[in-house]
């Protein structure tokens, strides 16, 4: 395997950051409507980790369509550079949110030495995904400052959050595009 992305792979990188930073954009607003509803009953900070396997997608999106090193994390940069360019909430932070998603995204497939472009790798991608980001949310959005049973209840829903979207939706997708022969897996 070529360690050099050809033009069309490139091309395809493009697009799932464009594609996904419309996503992203879009669960912006999932995101404040789960913060208004969950807040009154003292779990605002759960609306983060429903909705953190959605803005998670673009890089085992990538990794399953392009299986090769960095798909995933590009796919996961790309897809927040996206969200900011169209006036996501969080601005410029989303670059930096994107890098750290997009490192754990990767670091699963990397642990899987980049041979499981399967349930094997993508349950590995959201495992290390889950832990990245949650360790990450502790510092940025003060999980330290929550209570163990808080954050058990903030690590479980991020969890199931990363599986159905970083693992169930990706692989469902990718298998539609595999049977309309728009990819290739082999």
């Amino acid at each position: 395997m070529s360690k050099r992305y050809q033009l069309k792979e490139v091309i395809l990188l493009a697009l799932i950051g464009i594609i996904f930073g419309v996503i992203y954009y879009a669960g912006d607003f999932l995101y404040n409507g789960l913060s208004i509803v969950l807040t009154p009953v003292g779990l605002g900070p759960m609306a983060n980790d429903i909705t953190m396997g959605l803005w998670c997608m673009a890089g085992p999106m990538a990794a399953m369509l392009l299986r090769r090193p960095a798909a995933s994390f590009l796919g996961e940069f790309l897809g927040a550079a996206g969200e900011m360019f169209l006036g996501g909430q969080w601005g410029a932070s989303n670059l930096i949110s994107g890098f750290v998603q997009g490192v754990a995204s990767e670091l699963g497939f990397t642990l899987t030495a980049y041979k499981h472009f399967d349930w094997f790798g993508l349950t590995t991608s959201a495992l290390t995904s889950t832990f990245i980001t949650f360790g990450w949310d502790w510092f940025r959005n003060g999980y330290a400052h929550f209570s163990l049973q808080l954050n058990l209840i903030l690590l479980i829903a991020r969890f199931v959050s990363m599986f159905i979207f970083c693992g169930v939706l990706v692989k469902l997708v990718a298998n539609l595009l595999e049977r309309a022969h728009v990819i290739k897996t082999n």
